[in-house]
């Protein structure tokens, strides 16, 4: 989902020729799959799209992407387990320090809270997805 986000965001500003954006799970349970039906309803009242297809982080990687983006403490944990060096370890962020109207520190697991719990992902992520794009054209431009 918040691939889908960002790369709204990013086509919205006209930047999607300056950012390469991806998704990776640590996880291979759902390798080679799309999104939840669940999600991808929600997500399509809210203008995105999901055709992602799961596939899980890899450590080329740490080398490709400027960011490694976490989800939540445990995700946080294992991507510091997977980097191959203590370079690639610096890339890794957690999405909740980009918000800036919500105040939590870790994207919860819609799959479990009902309707509800898949528009207040929907939602953090918004918020942390522009707060994030925010400091990539900041950084990029000093």
């Amino acid at each position: 989902m918040a691939e889908a986000i960002m790369r709204k965001l990013v086509k919205e500003k006209g930047l999607d020729k300056e950012y390469e954006i991806d998704s990776a799970g640590l996880i291979s349970y759902h390798e080679g799959e799309g999104s939840d039906p669940r999600m991808k309803s929600h997500a399509y009242r809210h203008g995105y799209h999901l055709t992602h297809i799961s596939r899980p982080i890899r450590e080329t990687d740490f080398d490709t992407f400027d960011f490694i983006v976490s989800m939540d403490d445990s995700n946080w944990d294992k991507l510091h387990r997977l980097a191959p060096t203590v370079e690639a370890e610096t890339k890794i962020v957690r999405m909740t320090d980009y918000c800036r109207t919500h105040v939590i520190d870790h994207v919860p697991d819609p799959y479990y809270g009902g309707a509800q719990g898949f528009e207040n992902v929907i939602e953090i992520l918004e918020d942390a997805c522009e707060g994030m794009l925010e400091e990539m054209i900041l950084m990029h431009n000093s």
